[in-house]
């Protein structure tokens, strides 16, 4: 399946930090158990933050150019039924930095709303 042109992983601040310097980024200890990246649509991004993030502080949204992913081996950037059947871009390879676009600094409110935070 060919998907969107951007894609979106929400991180840890602390553990983005640590693939900055490694120059990929290998996944969440949930990611890594599970064999691959966990990463959502323009539009699951919102449900993803709210059952999986939520009331969690210092994140990061990262905005991926899935075009950039085609170097990887065959079949790296996988779109796999979950919830509800929808289909979700799982990356079964370590992220590029140089795939990414944008990283954002957000958090999970108490109500499970994805909020941006704001630059100084």
């Amino acid at each position: 399946m060919t998907g969107p042109e951007v894609i979106y992983k929400l991180v840890d601040a602390e553990d983005w930090q640590v693939a900055t310097v490694d120059g990929a980024y290998p996944g969440s200890a949930v990611d890594l158990r599970d064999g691959y990246i966990h990463m959502s649509t323009a539009d699951q991004l919102e449900e993803t933050a709210r059952r999986h993030f939520s009331g969690l502080p210092d994140l990061l949204k990262v905005t991926i150019d899935t075009a950039s992913l085609a170097d990887l081996p065959d079949e790296a950037l996988r779109w796999e039924p979950s919830r509800g059947g929808a289909l979700f871009p799982h990356l079964y390879a370590p992220l590029p930095l140089s795939a990414v676009q944008s990283v954002e600094a957000c958090h999970v409110d108490e109500d499970g709303r994805l909020v941006m935070e704001r630059e100084a």
